[in-house]
């Protein structure tokens, strides 16, 4: 599947969940290590951890599983590393702390809103 396509599918799993603020950082230029960082926020561990779940088992049960998790402990930040795309789950909070937008400015973002929201207020 193309890397654009999966962060999209990535994106809608997000806001299945009620993330939020979600940026796309294309890293194809800038990094060897990924084509994409996808970045959300969360209000609470318990939704952090949600929307974390949520995607594993969506795209596991498409049969992609993911290489590396790390943050389910804490529930502060969550990182999901599908190869060419890692997903950061944030609570608010350590999004601000650690701003990774800012870390890599120089990469092109791209922002999503969620698409139901987009609809009500039309």
């Amino acid at each position: 599947m193309d890397t654009k396509i999966f962060s999209k599918k990535i994106t809608e799993l997000i806001f299945n969940k009620k993330g939020y603020d979600v940026v796309l950082i294309n890293l194809k230029d800038i990094a060897s290590f990924a084509d994409y960082f996808i970045i959300c926020s969360a209000d609470s561990n318990v939704q952090v951890k949600a929307i974390a779940d949520e995607i594993d088992k969506s795209l596991r049960d498409e049969g992609i599983k993911c290489w590396h998790r790390e943050g389910y402990r804490a529930l502060s930040w969550v990182l999901l590393d599908y190869v060419d795309v890692v997903v950061h789950v944030f609570k608010n909070d350590a999004r601000e702390f650690y701003c990774l937008e800012k870390l890599w400015g120089d990469a092109p973002q791209e922002k999503f809103t969620d698409p139901a929201y987009s609809q009500s207020i039309n």
